[in-house]
Formats: structure tokens, sequence, C-alpha cells
């Protein structure tokens, strides 16, 4: 019997089961707002996981493994690991966006998040508006600049070799900058029950 944690598709597949079995595992649920809202923010939490780890991928272990390795083996990655990592990386932004802005509106929040707070609301719904908002631009940047920038320089779309330098180096900036956006987005996320 082959092992299924030999193959991507099945462990997939079994962590979702073992979720099932924890989830029906305290009773059945029921199916209300509460529950939906939950599971939106589970799989929030999951997407962004993805987004976010992917990006620290990036900047922590790909980058600096790319500086580091002969010329001649750099293409290999740019082939195979890059364009892979990157469908990843961009997909999971917007769903880490759409899930978080389905969870806010199933929670009875997504107003107050817009307005960072200020329609009264209390600072609770600042720091997660706060987070909200990083994450947007966040978003925004992997989709408007990143993404473009690494197409060229990948040789995914054609490009001069001064281009594709020019858009590496572009990528590598938007990249960094989510980077240091991560830190705040992700405390103003985690932590804006203990403010309120």
């Amino acid at each position: 019997m082959k092992n299924p944690l030999a193959s991507l598709h099945p462990t997939l597949m079994l962590g979702l089961a073992l979720t099932i079995l924890l989830l029906l595992s305290v009773g059945v649920p029921v199916f209300d707002q509460a529950f939906w809202a939950g599971i939106f923010r589970w799989a929030h939490v999951l997407a962004g996981l993805l987004w976010v780890g992917l990006l620290y991928y990036f900047n922590l272990v790909q980058i600096p493994a790319l500086a580091a390795m002969p010329e001649e083996s750099r293409p290999a990655i740019a082939r195979f690991v890059a364009p892979k990592a990157l469908f990843w990386f961009r997909w999971s932004a917007v769903a880490t966006v759409l899930l978080g802005l389905v969870t806010a509106m199933l929670s009875g929040y997504l107003p107050a998040l817009w307005t960072l707070g200020l329609d009264g609301s209390g600072p609770r719904h600042t720091m997660i508006g706060i987070g909200m908002w990083m994450a947007l631009v966040m978003a925004a940047n992997v989709w408007v600049v990143i993404w473009p920038c690494q197409k060229k320089a990948l040789g995914i779309v054609p490009a001069e070799p001064a281009v594709k330098q020019r858009a590496a180096r572009t990528a590598l900036l938007a990249g960094r900058f989510n980077l240091l956006l991560s830190f705040a987005m992700l405390y103003a996320m985690v932590m804006a029950k203990s403010v309120g």
C-alpha cells in the first residue's frame, strides 16, 4: 500500500478530512452566521499563511540562495520554482483579501474596518482596519508591481536584458516593501482583541 503522505493531493485530502473530523467531534455544528464566519476566518488564516509564508520564503530563502548560487544554476529556479511559487503567491493574496472581507461582513464589522473604526466602533476595529488596509496595499503591490515585473525578469514575457534587470530590481524592492508591511499588518490583525 502506498503511503498517502508520499503524494501532495492525498496529504491535502487527509488534512481536510482531519479538520472535518475535528469539527464533528464537538457535536453537530449549527450552520448559522457565526459558524460560517468561523469557517471563513479559518480559510482566511489558511490563505494568509500561504501568502505571507511565500513572501517570507522569497525574501528569506530564495533571493539569498539565488545570490549565492553559481550563475549556471539560476535558470533552473527561474524556470521551475519561481513561476509556481509566484502563482500560489499572487492567488493566495487574492484569497486572503476576499476571505477576510467575507469574514468581516459575516461578523458584522466590515463598515467599521473601511473607516478604521473612526465611526465610533472602537480601537479593535481601528487595529483590524489598519491591518486590512495594509493587506490591501500589499495585495495590490503583488498584482500591480511584483507580478508584472517578475514576468519580465523570469522571461515569461519578452524583455531586453536591461529591462529584465530593472524589472527584477523593482520586484525585489516591492517584495521587500511587502515584507516590511507584513510585520505591522500581522500585529494589527492578531493583537486587535487586546486593544479594545
